[in-house]
């Protein structure tokens, strides 16, 4: 019974080794095949193309990419502060205008020296006070 089992062993064996060999040939074709479409490829795409084609690539994989989310900007608020006492209506950008226009005109500065202001309403005096750049001071009447 060895000599039969040694003889099936055998021809396994063979067969494995031709299979395995036909694995290499067939493994080895179509490594060529791949090389011989890459080189007609190559051929067929003349340096011209090449551009165009990668801006046809960028625009299909930009469209496969989700759209960021955007966000909208939010406009500036435009603020009105009225201060109203016994009758009387008192706009903030009112008297801050006044202040700016002391301060170039009555004292001489330029605007842009202007850094700080700040404004104190008294109505119970109809007074607005004001203190600039730490600095000046002064009152207009409202």
């Amino acid at each position: 019974m060895e000599k039969k089992k040694t003889g099936r062993t055998r021809a396994a064996k063979t067969t494995a080794k031709a299979a395995a060999e036909k694995a290499v040939e067939v493994t080895v074709a179509a490594a060529e095949k791949v090389s011989e479409t890459a080189a007609e490829v190559a051929e067929k795409v003349s340096a011209a193309d090449l551009p165009a084609k990668a801006e046809k690539a960028v625009e299909k994989a930009a469209e496969k990419v989700p759209a960021k989310k955007t966000t909208a900007r939010r406009t500036a608020v435009k603020e009105t502060v009225y201060l109203q006492y016994m009758g009387k209506e008192i706009n903030q950008n009112d008297i801050i205008e006044e202040v700016k226009k002391i301060w170039t005109e009555q004292l001489g500065k330029k605007a842009s020296e202007m850094k700080t202001l700040a404004v104190y309403l008294k109505p119970e005096e109809n007074t607005a006070y004001y203190v600039i750049n730490d600095e000046v001071r002064g009152s207009v009447q409202i």
